[in-house]
């Protein structure tokens, strides 16, 4: 059984070492140095929502919304993040965390929730996306280039409105 709650300080070292997991070993995520501490500490304290998923008394993964773009007339625009602890794939995890995330986007206010997703083969996110209701509003081809690889980019939207 999960729970899905807001986080805390003391995830943060959880939140991290998933995150630098996918930073290190795959594609999932554009960045190539793992962000420390005082990143997610950053993030948590946006008051835009944060959760993480409990699970066997660990934190299996987390999920948070930020500014889709730092111009004003964007503030009513989210991007999503998801990202599951190894381990944790396969249980629904991602699901909860993203239908939480949603529903804790529009309690805010929000009225588009963006998805960046990288194309580096892997269709889970996508398919996770596209069972909530995104629907796919664009690619952007070669844009980042990591491990030696070119990658898109598909942009996926939820109208919250």
């Amino acid at each position: 059984m999960s729970v899905i709650r807001p986080v805390t300080e003391a995830d943060l070292p959880a939140v991290a070492d998933i995150y630098a997991h996918y930073v290190l070993n795959t594609v999932a995520t554009f960045e190539e140095n793992p962000p420390g501490q005082d990143f997610w500490r950053a993030k948590a304290a946006t008051g835009l929502p944060f959760l993480v998923a409990e699970a066997d008394g660990a934190v299996g993964g987390f999920a948070y919304a930020g500014q889709y773009r730092p111009k004003p007339a964007y503030r009513h625009s989210l991007e999503d993040t998801v990202y599951l602890a190894p381990g944790f794939t396969g249980r629904g995890l991602g699901r909860a965390l993203l239908e939480a995330l949603v529903a804790a986007c529009r309690e805010s206010g929000a009225r588009q929730i963006i998805a960046v997703i990288a194309d580096g083969g892997d269709p889970a996110s996508a398919k996770l996306h596209r069972a909530l209701g995104f629907q796919e509003a664009g690619r952007l081809r070669a844009v980042g280039f990591k491990h030696g690889r070119w990658l898109d980019t598909v942009l996926m939207q939820l109208d919250l409105s």
